[in-house]
């Protein structure tokens, strides 16, 4: 079975991302719908499997359970369900030339198939892909700036030390 690639997985509602959530944990920390209804601090798991069923969850325990899964699949459903882009906020350091060449190169891959979809030879899936990455790098970039003169601690980062 091939792996998935989770990066570009989008939820189509938000019992999909809660799946998607537990779908996760399950791959990529071995964690079962117990584990993760235990690591929240669920008195009983069968709540979370409730929860599940009816694809509700109360608001308050969305960022546990997302933290417990590993996973913020419903955060993004959210925020795309309300037409807003979800870039993750980046500490401030001073970025690499190599990223940058990369966002260039995104960049370009993403005017290319932009191009090729007007003219009909590009999929709406890739198209969209490309230019929310590219936008999402943009948008790390811009904050990354405007933190660059009060840089976060840097306590959990690799390689910095």
């Amino acid at each position: 079975m091939a792996k998935r690639n989770w990066k570009r997985v989008r939820p189509t509602s938000l019992r999909h991302a809660m799946e998607l959530c537990l779908e996760y944990a399950r791959e990529k920390q071995n964690l079962s719908v117990d584990n993760v209804a235990d690591l929240m601090g669920l008195p009983a798991k069968w709540t979370l499997y409730k929860w599940l069923e009816s694809g509700r969850m109360p608001a308050i325990l969305i960022r546990p359970f997302e933290h417990a899964c590993g996973a913020e699949f419903m955060t993004q459903y959210l925020a795309g369900s309300a037409h807003k882009l979800v870039v993750d906020i980046p500490s401030g350091r001073k970025a690499k030339p190599a990223e940058v060449n990369e966002l260039q190169g995104s960049f370009a891959e993403a005017v290319g198939l932009l191009i090729k979809f007007y003219e009909g030879g590009a999929q709406v899936d890739d198209t969209l892909a490309a230019l929310e990455h590219v936008v999402g790098g943009l948008a790390w970039h811009r904050e990354n700036v405007s933190k660059v003169e009060a840089p976060e601690l840097g306590l959990f980062e690799e390689g910095d030390a």
